[in-house]
């Protein structure tokens, strides 16, 4: 007789007395498989964080999650020495709160074995950290996992070699704006910033071409009203060309404008209204928000555009 089969999302759990494969897909979640050797039976959560700030009760966060699941088997048989637990999942997967510096991973990790040493549960299988996504399949009635590893994605790839080019040294960033005073604002923000390093500045499109190509910056940014030629024109031309990871700095990026979203659609990784920096009220203002976003554009993947993509944009 073939076993039902259950998938859980984050968040969710499953007990089962009859046979049944329980299955689910990990990142930097985790997942708990706990099972009954006397009845033969068990269940698994999926839990996404580690636990919650504000106290709400809900099977997305560790603590909560963990302890209904070995309430719920000690309520089919009360003998806690009965159980044995495998984890799973806390993998520091590119895009998740890991790559971040939250290290959400290693918290749902530690979160579920302190929570399954609180009850004495002896703990059969450990496979937890790592880089890489699991799909796991929990047979309840043998108490067995087969636990298969994701495949990467180009882009995962891609994105993990930037970062592990950029990790221990400064961002590369080239200034591009026609205002002189503008741009001497903006170099004395992220030069007081210990992880960015400003290669240049440009005045104009084709300086910043000249640099881009001599200086190879990590992330450009970019003012939209320039002579020669506009910002959003020469953001088309890099997308087609030469991809860099740009983030826009302009007075007329307005949140809402018709700029920002052409901008937007074009490439550019991040997009700031001037207004919001405060440039003529000093550094501080400047450096707080424009600091933190050269950082993280510098390990975004920016994909190579076609001609025809950008045309009508």
């Amino acid at each position: 007789m073939e076993k039902k089969k259950i998938f859980i999302l984050p968040g969710e759990m499953a007990l089962a007395r009859n046979p049944t494969v329980i299955a689910t897909l990990l990142g930097s979640c985790v997942a708990i498989c706990l099972f009954n050797n006397r009845m033969k039976f068990g269940g698994m959560n999926h839990f996404m964080l580690p636990t919650s700030e504000t106290g709400i009760k809900s099977g997305k966060y560790g603590d909560y999650s963990t302890e209904k699941l070995i309430e719920g088997m000690l309520r089919i048989d009360k003998d806690f020495t009965s159980l044995t637990a495998r984890i799973y999942g806390g993998a520091s997967v590119v895009g998740h709160l890991n790559s971040s510096g939250f290290k959400i991973g290693e918290r749902n990790i530690e979160m579920g074995l302190n929570v399954l040493k609180k009850h004495g549960v002896k703990i059969v299988e450990n496979k937890t950290g790592g880089t890489a996504g699991l799909k796991i399949y929990f047979e309840n009635d043998t108490g067995d996992v087969d636990v298969k590893m994701i495949a990467k994605s180009e882009l995962t790839v891609r994105i993990e070699e930037k970062k592990k080019d950029l990790s221990g040294r400064r961002v590369r960033t080239l200034i591009v704006d026609d205002s002189s005073t503008v741009r001497s604002i903006i170099r004395k923000a992220l030069s007081s910033d210990p992880k960015i390093h400003v290669v240049g500045e440009a005045e104009d499109a084709f300086v910043a071409r000249n640099m881009i190509l001599e200086l190879d910056p990590d992330v450009i940014t970019l003012d939209i009203i320039m002579p020669k030629m506009d910002g959003v024109s020469f953001l088309k031309k890099l997308m087609i060309h030469y991809p860099k990871p740009v983030i826009i700095v302009s007075s007329v990026a307005q949140k809402g404008s018709k700029m920002r979203l052409r901008a937007d659609d074009i490439g550019a990784v991040d997009i700031l209204d001037k207004e919001d920096l405060k440039l003529y009220e000093g550094i501080d203002k400047v450096k707080s928000i424009l600091c933190p976003r050269i950082v993280s554009a510098a390990s975004a993947y920016v994909k190579k555009r076609e001609a025809h993509e950008v045309r009508d944009i």
